[in-house]
């Protein structure tokens, strides 16, 4: 994961978030756990709106293989904050999503984080290959150096 703090046009889709006071720890910053919060939210949002996601006994749902975050610049409430979201890389049965937590004026990013689900079959829970139209919207999302790597 970079050391540098990412910018803003690195990413594709972004979604608003706002901090809440119970979001700060007792060092008076914003708690891992919320980082994650917001960046399932912001995937699970996009299954939905985009990917047609079904919950919660669809023909298809993500189980968490992976997630990484790094911690780059402190957050903290009252804050409005952004999440951006791209599509690193496209599995068989696989998406990697990379995504950045920004301060709602911010060019830099104060966190980023990269998770990956593996699609499986509601009923099974077994791996299976990605839908044709999950796969046209996974496009959508990325960057040109990441699509042809």
């Amino acid at each position: 994961m970079p050391r540098d703090r990412p910018l803003r046009d690195q990413y594709l889709r972004f979604v608003p978030m706002t901090t809440r006071l119970k979001d700060n720890d007792q060092y008076l910053h914003m708690n891992n756990t919320v980082y994650y919060e917001y960046f399932d939210t912001v995937v699970n949002a996009w299954l939905i709106e985009c990917c047609g996601l079904v919950l919660p006994n669809g023909p298809y749902i993500g189980i968490i293989a992976e997630t990484q975050c790094t911690y780059l610049s402190e957050v903290k409430w009252p804050q409005n904050v952004v999440v951006g979201m791209r599509i690193d890389r496209i599995g068989s049965s696989s998406i990697t999503y990379g995504m950045a937590l920004f301060g709602e004026h911010e060019a830099r990013a104060n966190a980023v984080c990269r998770y990956v689900h593996v699609y499986c079959d509601g009923a099974s829970r077994r791996p299976k290959p990605l839908p044709e139209f999950m796969l046209e919207e996974a496009r959508k999302l990325m960057l040109p150096e990441a699509a042809t790597a």
